[in-house]
């Protein structure tokens, strides 16, 4: 009921927006590519033959200048490129200030990429930078602060984004609703597809002590369209009331992608038929970019065991 009521409460200011395009032109078939990263630009060019798709940051764009811009978009002429938010902070009933928009409709206007994309999630309260990522209070004033947020994106920016899901060490407090039932209300009240970071999912299954193939199953998965890969690192949180050590799985984008990842990216392949494009991210701790190319390649093959599940299923 608490979903329902949600949808239909945050649903009538959006039915009226001008439809736009999204992700249309990814194309039809499965991708995989990479995070662009400066320490990674000159290996990026140099192995384009094994590279898909490339995502820049937009939020290290917003100041660039004019040439720096135009190189994003030669960049873009090269490889197709995907723009991916950070600091919006849509999730939030506070509405994202107009500059902050304005510079992404700037970076997206510049370099004219395939899609932009940014995280259910809220960075500030007031005046005060959070500094990273957190997980909103899943209610249905959440909701509807969050579509309303979209919906200012969208008219700002010109296309409609793309929305990832983001990982926690904790459960938001003054949640109602599960993290699946509260993205699943967004995403369809607004009309928009899921970007499904994979390694946010399972460290929120393993730290909330789900099961990570049947929390990814209670997902929108009808509406991914993007994955995100990444790896995190085990930390201790210290004893809990009941004196026992309280472990969380914290997602860094520094570690290599967990074979738990990619069993969970197999499965998706068996239960989304749609084209999927695979993000690699990698923010630091570089391996030798062979490896970065080793792990892309690992990727293909698990969706593509997935896809092969499917058929058989299906045949």
């Amino acid at each position: 009921m608490l979903v329902d009521a949600a949808r239909a409460q945050a649903a009538d200011p959006l039915r009226a927006a001008a439809p736009v395009r999204t992700t249309d032109a990814l194309g039809a078939t499965d991708q995989v590519g990479i995070g662009w990263r400066a320490p990674l630009a000159a290996s990026i060019f140099t192995h384009l033959d094994s590279i898909d798709v490339v995502e820049i940051i937009a939020d290290e764009y917003f100041s660039a200048s004019k040439r720096v811009l135009r190189s994003m978009r030669s960049l873009a002429r090269e490889v197709p490129v995907a723009v991916h938010g950070v600091t919006l902070g849509l999730a939030s009933v506070v509405p994202v200030a107009e500059r902050r928009l304005e510079r992404l409709a700037k970076v997206v206007n510049e370099i004219e990429p395939l899609l932009w994309s940014e995280h259910l999630a809220y960075v500030r309260g007031g005046d005060y930078e959070i500094g990273h990522l957190a997980a909103a209070p899943r209610n249905v004033m959440t909701v509807q602060g969050a579509l309303h947020n979209i919906q200012r994106a969208r008219a700002v920016v010109g296309t409609a984004g793309v929305f990832e899901n983001i990982a926690t060490l904790v459960e938001p407090p003054d949640s109602v609703l599960s993290e699946p039932d509260w993205i699943a209300a967004i995403l369809e009240a607004s009309a928009s597809p899921l970007l499904l970071d994979l390694h946010n999912l399972y460290a929120n299954a393993v730290n909330s002590g789900q099961d990570p193939l049947e929390y990814l199953r209670r997902f929108p998965l009808e509406r991914a369209r993007i994955v995100h890969l990444s790896g995190g690192h085990w930390i201790d949180l210290g004893p809990n009331d009941f004196g026992l050590s309280s472990r969380r799985l914290l997602d860094d984008h520094v570690h290599d992608v967990p074979d738990a990842v990619y069993a969970l990216l197999a499965q998706l392949g068996q239960w989304c038929p749609q084209p999927l494009t695979i993000i690699l991210e990698r923010d630091g701790n570089y391996p030798e970019f062979p490896e970065l190319i080793r792990q892309l390649s690992r990727a293909r093959e698990a969706l593509a065991e997935g896809r092969r599940r499917f058929k058989d299923e299906s045949s």
